[in-house]
């Protein structure tokens, strides 16, 4: 008896511990910056590091008008589709896959990024709070306004082309659903002014809102014609963000 009440008391403290340490990384996903520090089979701490490096080594050269910001979506540009479309506008990559807000928030920290002068900030985070995270949509949207709000503080010259997390999985997924009412929430941020948000969530879904695998092969990340068909959205949408700013 006292060697099983022993053991369910310790059963007992392991979901304790297993709870607290969920709320703390959740806590960190939204508002908190943090940098990465769970390992994934496909992202390693070390790999991320790696490529945060890199990031920091391009915002030194400078010469950054249009910075892409986000997660996978963002980082996994085709190399040919991306220098197509967005090579001649000064276009930099700040992606990198399995991000939250709150490492986005972390990496802008960095002295070198926020010493850039972007002209526009492409900015697509949001998935990985509810993939990895598993927050609710009000968890997500104050981690968004978070990051929203960094920017204009850190580059208050720059518009944001603030984009809405794209559709992923069946469209009756629990994901879909907080997708959805995380969008609704991000749209109020648009201002016309300053933020301009954009929804190409339509140019994926087919009837009843399914995702075609030949454009999200994991109903998630793109192929190559998934890229394709997003670059053909959002650069005439990109080009006429930056007119304005190029004329001042």
């Amino acid at each position: 008896m006292k060697k099983s009440k022993t053991m369910a008391g310790l059963a007992g403290m392991l979901v304790l511990c297993a709870s607290v340490s969920q709320a703390a990384f959740a806590a960190a996903c939204a508002t908190t910056a943090a940098p990465r520090t769970v390992e994934y089979p496909w992202m390693s701490i070390e790999r991320w590091r790696q490529m945060h490096a890199d990031q920091v080594v391009r915002a030194e050269k400078g010469g950054v008008d249009v910075m892409f910001l986000g997660d996978s979506l963002t980082e996994m540009w085709p190399k040919p589709l991306w220098e197509r479309n967005f090579g001649a506008l000064k276009a930099a990559n700040f992606g990198i896959g399995g991000d939250h807000t709150g490492n986005v928030l972390w990496r802008l920290q960095e002295p070198a990024i926020a010493g850039i002068r972007p002209r526009l900030v492409v900015l697509m985070i949001g998935v990985n709070n509810i993939n990895l995270c598993n927050e609710s949509a009000d968890e997500v949207f104050n981690g968004i306004l978070a990051v929203v709000a960094r920017l204009r503080t850190q580059y208050p010259a720059a518009r944001i082309l603030l984009n809405a997390v794209l559709p992923e999985g069946a469209p009756d997924s629990d994901e879909r659903r907080r997708i959805l009412a995380l969008n609704q929430k991000i749209r109020t941020l648009g201002d016309g002014k300053a933020i301009f948000f954009h929804d190409y969530g339509a140019r994926f879904t087919g009837a009843g809102g399914v995702l075609s695998r030949e454009l999200q092969p994991d109903l998630l990340h793109f192929s190559e014609k998934g890229y394709g068909i997003l670059a053909e959205a959002i650069r005439p949408d990109i080009e006429r963000l930056l007119a304005p700013a190029l004329q001042r």
